[in-house]
């Protein structure tokens, strides 16, 4: 987002004077037509969310080998799911997602892009039946998990996650922080509104609404002990990641194929995306 922006919202947080109540997405599944498009356009090439997909790309990629089962929690129409699948064609991708609107836009997208090391499953994140014990390499997760309806699914996701992972599997998970105050969520979700339908931007205030706060996370990730960490950007958590420990550094071609999207970005998705970059760097946590 525009830097007058980002402060604005770190001065709106600061001075909050007490934390407002999360209150939960009015539609947890989403099916409509009109928003599944919306949020597709958003995460095109050219959308408000491409910054933060290359930033999950290439934070996700670092926990991928060859051979790798990785498996997207909660897929939405797999702008995401197929920008790593493309970074990392020796590994196969799964998607799920309850939403069949989601899906078959997923389908649409996969198939856009030439992909064969995709496919999809509908299915409850938080009852994940379809995989068994300690069968999946890495799990990842962007921008879903604010649906859930309370903390105690959030729990269970995580429950899950530990229940399927392998001894040496990884987690990269990504989504929208809790906010104290109602003028912050108001800054970012009006960020881009003229360039976006108004169904986008009410859906975005609805999903900031929802996020979920960093206690609860930690409460959440409680079942994967010491395999992953908790980042959130510095001073005011707008963006939250639980990460694995990198298993190795990106290898020459994968790492070019990153630098060639970032490169056919437009100047403003790089400023958002070199934000993005330096409040979690702040915090600890940067690509290799």
């Amino acid at each position: 987002m525009a830097d007058l922006s980002i402060f604005r919202v770190m001065v709106a947080e600061l001075t909050a004077r007490k934390p407002r109540a999360r209150v939960p997405e009015p539609c947890l599944v989403m099916d409509d037509a009109e928003q599944v498009q919306a949020y597709l356009d958003a995460g095109s090439a050219r959308g408000s969310l491409a910054p933060l997909y290359l930033f999950n790309t290439a934070l996700a990629t670092e926990l991928i080998r060859p051979g790798d089962l990785v498996l997207d929690l909660a897929c939405g129409p797999a702008n995401q799911l197929a920008q790593l699948a493309a970074v990392n064609p020796d590994a196969r991708f799964v998607g799920v997602d309850l939403s069949a609107e989601m899906l078959r836009r997923a389908a649409g997208v996969a198939a856009q892009h030439q992909l064969t090391n995709v496919e999809f499953h509908r299915a409850d994140i938080a009852r994940l039946q379809r995989f068994a014990d300690e069968s999946v390499d890495v799990v990842v997760s962007t921008l879903s998990l604010h649906h859930l309806p309370d903390p105690a699914a959030l729990a269970s996701v995580f429950a899950e996650v530990r229940r399927i992972l392998k001894p040496d599997g990884r987690v990269y998970i990504s989504d929208l922080g809790c906010l104290r105050s109602e003028r912050a969520i108001a800054e970012f979700a009006q960020q881009y509104a003229a360039q976006q339908p108004e169904v986008f931007n009410l859906d975005y205030l609805n999903s900031l609404r929802a996020a979920f706060s960093v206690a609860d996370f930690r409460h959440a990730i409680r079942p994967l002990a010491q395999r992953v960490r908790l980042y959130s950007t510095l001073l005011v958590p707008y963006m939250l990641v639980v990460k694995s420990p990198s298993t190795a550094a990106l290898d020459d071609l994968r790492r070019e194929r990153i630098g060639q999207i970032e490169a056919a970005m437009p100047p403003h998705q790089r400023s958002d995306l070199r934000m993005l970059r330096f409040f979690f760097r702040m915090s600890g946590l940067s690509t290799a």
